[in-house]
């Protein structure tokens, strides 16, 4: 089921691997204390159970603080912590049959071309990631840097939302929602940054500024 999905201008994503010493708890909640309203999980290197384990307080804090919550990758996990969706890329679970296992659910699809965004919006996701936009050192995407006018391309070839990702920062954002992204999809900026909460408003102030 295809719904008009709304998304915050802010897209954020916490990776154990990426927190610069501090706890996984600590960050989530530095982020939901700024204002966080979509956060996803993403956990490359543990077993499903400490996936899981992992992401049942995330489901929890998340609910507290009024934020959806999207579990990385695995569709399992998700069912299994009650997350409001799963985000899939083009090698994990088709979306047909994510769909089948979350009908009410968010699912987005990370997309590098115009081609897999169509196929991702025909297909029925509520919104497609897409990158990488510029270097990044968070993800091997095995994809060169796509750049705004790509993105602005996609724009014109999708109707439903777009997180844009990769590489993006407090100083270089602007571009990405001027080119037509709904969301901006930052990590390392984010949890690498000293204060992470001060890092958050400062990033959306840039986009009150824009508006």
């Amino acid at each position: 089921m295809t719904r008009q999905l709304s998304l915050p201008p802010l897209y954020a994503v916490l990776d154990p691997e990426q927190t610069r010493g501090r706890s996984s708890q600590d960050a989530l909640r530095d982020m939901l204390r700024a204002g966080i309203k979509i956060l996803q999980l993403r956990v490359k290197t543990m077993t499903p159970r400490e996936f899981l384990e992992l992401a049942q307080p995330v489901r929890e804090l998340t609910r507290a603080h009024d934020c959806r919550f999207i579990v990385n990758d695995r569709v399992d996990v998700a069912l299994a912590c009650d997350a409001d969706g799963v985000h899939l890329g083009q090698e994990d679970l088709p979306l047909h049959a994510a769909r089948k296992l979350l009908p009410d659910g968010i699912i987005g699809i990370s997309t590098h071309d115009a081609a897999q965004a169509r196929e991702a919006a025909n297909g029925g996701a509520d919104y497609i990631g897409f990158g990488p936009m510029f270097g990044t050192t968070t993800k091997a995407t095995g994809y060169s840097p796509r750049g705004a006018a790509m993105l602005r391309e996609i724009r014109g070839a999708v109707a439903i939302p777009i997180v844009a990702i990769g590489g993006i920062n407090e100083g270089n954002v602007s571009e990405i929602w001027a080119a037509g992204a709904d969301s901006a999809a930052i990590i390392s900026d984010i949890l690498g940054a000293e204060g992470i909460p001060g890092k958050i408003k400062a990033i959306l102030k840039v986009y009150e500024q824009q508006l």
